[in-house]
């Protein structure tokens, strides 16, 4: 029991055995150093017969084994000790004294090798075993003082947040895996980033220079096409992926049952571009793909359109495009359905414009609104309804866009059997906007195209999704049957929400379930930080009083990456989870490590990189011809259908009597005066 009287009785006996000790010691110098105590004249008689019958018992026979009868008896009364908690004591302190302490008790009898006289010796014998005894029991004392279950020294807590991860390499045909290091519990292990099924999506988030191409998406890259994928390869920073899929494609081409043809977009360099119509008639089948079309020419020139679908003066000049494309779709079996016949044939003036558009019958329902404005002499609404689209759209009036985008070297459906393709379109960060838009419509039209049933299996790949508008969520939540992988790379959740708002930006973020994430900050780390979940944890704490020091132990379940170490991620460390499949589970989906990159080999193999391919030599005049080619295609479509109409008037005249015809005014612009519209 615990009481005054047990702790008093305690240190008695403790005391006691000290003093035991040290009656031996004082035994033993009296009888080897007896010489010496005669020439000191510390002898008596009496003391002489005591200390003869106490040698009887055999003890003290010989020099060692007194001296440790001693040491036992002084490590009995530390053992029971009881000393007050210092926090500030440490191991090593206490490890010299005992040491120097036992090395100078042990080794003093050697002092008798010396040749000096006896009561020197004797004297010398005695100091250095005292020394000895008294480091002996400093350091005893101090081991009684010491904490022994001392407090955690990680300031930081790095070890107590570490957890198991996978091990093994997983891989199918489908596959694709990342190598890591990891801690777990203060040693370095190595590991692997498994994602068994890309089709699930995988969302790669990190801010600049957190490494997401380099250490993340340049494996995705290199893998799916060495595994066969078709691709869409969008490079936001042109050419360096560009580049880069091109020599990959060259050096796993054989992989492949039907080799892919290579494809590139882009508007810088036009010698080494292939040219392609976003809307090919061939690829809009009714109106509703090019109100689709339409919608996303308008959403990538106005960003701000995004968050406010629905509204009067966004949907407007959205329908109004969407008539000016289906009426070339349907004029000549879409002889000029291309994006630049669309930016030209709406420059027209309003009254020859709607009189060519009402030819169309499947379009009326969306002109009349503008026409009713037109002829109610509501001048400023009809501009605020159409100018939206026909200021956004001259943006896109350059001669390279219109070369570009008047081609056909090749069609979208990237994942085709019988004609595989790996298409790379490059943007250029300086002309976001223009190129943007463009970019986005070849993506839509990609979208709806490929995700179908019976096709190849593709890898779509956005670095930097946010600077397109492309709707991603029906291919993410449906294109996984039709084995279409998304790799969408973003720097954090906030950029999305403030291009798509915060209803599309939180689904993208919960519709993926791969996610790997690099260093990210705010709302993006508390998220991914409770996505993650928590982890069993150890807490200790110390209670330090007069007489004593307790330390207590618990276990807690805590977040197991809290968003300030996300927050705080060096360039290649990545946090995420992966998603399995039935036939490949994995117990350890969760991952905290460095992806580990060859630099010297990356480096020596992007120095032996062969340079993109020129496709053909296109001479300024040749991109002038043809931009000029296209306003002349738009002036003969408008004089012909004109030309019709007036050749049309006279009989229905005849039969409406009280319609008035079109009339035109000296400057060409509609008469006020007139009723309405006869064609």
């Amino acid at each position: 029991m615990n009481t005054g009287e047990d702790a008093q009785g305690l240190r008695k006996i403790l005391d006691f055995t000290r003093l035991i000790s040290l009656f031996i010691l004082s035994i033993h110098f009296y009888i080897v150093c007896y010489k010496a105590f005669e020439l000191w004249g510390w002898t008596a008689a009496l003391t002489d017969r005591i200390v003869i019958n106490i040698a009887k018992t055999g003890l003290f026979t010989g020099i060692l084994k007194p001296k440790l009868a001693g040491l036992l008896f002084l490590g009995i009364s530390l053992l029971g000790a009881k000393g007050k908690k210092d926090e500030k004591i440490q191991k090593n302190s206490i490890v010299i004294y005992l040491s120097n302490g036992l090395l100078v008790y042990l080794l003093s009898p050697l002092v008798f090798y010396l040749r000096w006289n006896i009561p020197l010796i004797a004297g010398f014998y005695i100091a250095l075993s005292a020394i000895g005894y008294l480091l002996i029991l400093t350091g005893g004392t101090r081991l009684t003082r010491l904490i022994k279950n001392s407090l955690s020294t990680d300031v930081f807590n790095s070890d107590n947040e570490t957890f198991p991860q996978e091990e093994r390499l997983l891989e199918n045909e489908h596959s694709f895996s990342l190598p890591t290091k990891y801690n777990l519990k203060g040693k370095v292990r190595n590991g692997w980033i498994n994602v068994v099924n890309p089709y699930r999506s995988v969302l790669v988030a990190g801010s600049g220079g957190a490494g997401k191409t380099y250490f993340v998406i340049r494996h995705i890259l290199d893998q799916q096409l060495k595994k066969g994928f078709c691709l869409f390869l969008y490079d936001f920073k042109y050419d360096d992926l560009t580049k880069m899929a091109y020599n990959k494609l060259l050096k796993y081409q054989q992989n492949y049952q039907v080799r892919p043809t290579f494809y590139v977009i882009n508007f810088e360099d036009l010698n080494r571009t292939h040219r392609c119509n976003p809307l090919d008639p061939d690829g809009m089948e009714d109106l509703t793909d090019a109100a689709e079309a339409s919608r996303t020419i308008m959403m990538g020139l106005n960003r701000d359109w995004l968050k406010k679908q629905g509204d009067f003066f966004v949907e407007s000049p959205i329908n109004f495009l969407t008539a000016v494309i289906w009426f070339l779709r349907r004029y000549e079996e879409g002889k000029y359905c291309t994006l630049p016949h669309v930016i030209e044939l709406m420059q027209a003036d309003y009254d020859p414009l709607f009189a060519v558009l009402q030819t169309q019958e499947e379009i009326k329902v969306l002109i009349n609104p503008f026409i009713s404005a037109l002829q109610n002499n509501a001048q400023a609404q009809l501009e605020g309804q159409i100018a939206s689209a026909k200021i956004g759209l001259a943006r896109l009036a350059s001669p390279q866009l219109y070369y570009v985008l008047t081609g056909n070297d090749f069609t979208l459906d990237i994942n085709n059997p019988d004609a595989p393709k790996v298409v790379c379109m490059g943007n250029n960060p300086q002309k976001i906007d223009t190129y943007g838009a463009v970019l986005s419509l070849y993506v839509n039209r990609m979208l709806k195209l490929i995700n179908k049933k019976g096709k190849q299996k593709c890898s779509l790949i956005f670095d930097e999704y946010p600077t397109l508008v492309a709707n991603l969520i029906t291919t993410i939540s449906t294109g996984r049957s039709n084995l279409i992988s998304c790799t969408i790379g973003i720097q954090s959740i906030e950029q999305v929400k403030k291009e798509y708002g915060s209803e599309q930006a939180e689904i993208i973020a919960g519709i993926c379930a791969n996610m790997i994430s690099g260093q990210v900050s705010g709302d993006s780390a508390k998220k991914l930080s409770e996505t993650f979940g928590k982890i069993m944890q150890d807490r200790q704490s110390m209670s330090i009083n007069s007489s004593d020091t307790s330390i207590s132990k618990s276990m807690q379940m805590e977040y197991a990456i809290p968003a300030s170490k996300i927050a705080t991620l060096s360039s290649g460390e990545f946090v995420g989870i992966v998603a399995d499949s039935p036939n490949v589970k994995i117990p350890q989906k969760m991952f905290y490590g460095e992806v580990q990159n060859d630099h010297e080999a990356i480096a020596n193999e992007e120095v032996a990189y062969r340079p993109l391919p020129i496709i053909q030599r296109v001479t300024k005049e040749d991109v002038r011809e043809n931009y000029l080619k296209v306003k002349k295609d738009v002036q003969r479509l408008m004089e012909l259908e004109l030309q019709k109409i007036k050749e049309r008037q006279p009989k229905k005249k005849k039969k409406r009597k009280n319609c008035d015809v079109i009339g035109k005014t000296g400057t060409g612009k509609m008469n006020t005066q007139q009723k309405g519209l006869s064609v």
